[in-house]
């Protein structure tokens, strides 16, 4: 059976179907074609898939497209403006926070709300702000790096 929803993402209202065991990860990547959120383990423990649901980050591949309907959600693609990367997605990248890349919107959307939380965290503040975000390639310390930096020039995420 399908139900017909709004999700709100990235500051724009779209109106879909979506069968009731639908994850909200698969209503925004095949039905909106917003594929930076990505599934690396389908049950919520690696954070690839993590979204801001109203201000919350979610691990979308086991929250309910329809447990979304009217929510404000912002994936990866909605921190920047346009083409144009947001400072902390910057600092990522000159602070080597990104190697393979496929933890890094999860990372990006968990730092998000980390720094909306806490502008000035600390170094363990935020690995434990980050701790339900899997990375096999960085050993975390260029993203710890990169959200200090931000955290310290005050940059808004």
């Amino acid at each position: 059976m399908k139900h017909p929803i709004t999700l709100n993402v990235n500051g724009t209202p779209y109106s879909v179907d979506v069968a009731t065991a639908q994850s909200l990860l698969y209503a925004v990547r095949d039905q909106l074609g917003l594929t930076g959120s990505k599934e690396g383990c389908d049950d919520s423990e690696c954070g690839a898939c993590m979204m801001l649901v109203d201000g919350r980050p979610t691990n979308s591949c086991s929250y309910l497209a329809v447990q979304a309907d009217g929510a404000e959600i912002t994936t990866v693609e909605g921190l920047g403006e346009g083409d144009e990367l947001s400072p902390l997605q910057q600092v990522f990248l000159e602070e080597g926070g990104v190697q393979c890349g496929f933890c890094t919107p999860g990372m990006l959307i968990a730092a998000t709300a980390l720094l909306q939380a806490n502008p000035s965290p600390t170094a363990e503040e935020i690995r434990i702000g980050v701790s339900g975000n899997l990375c096999r390639c960085t050993g975390y310390d260029g993203i710890v790096r990169a959200v200090l930096r931000v955290s310290r020039e005050g940059a808004s995420v």
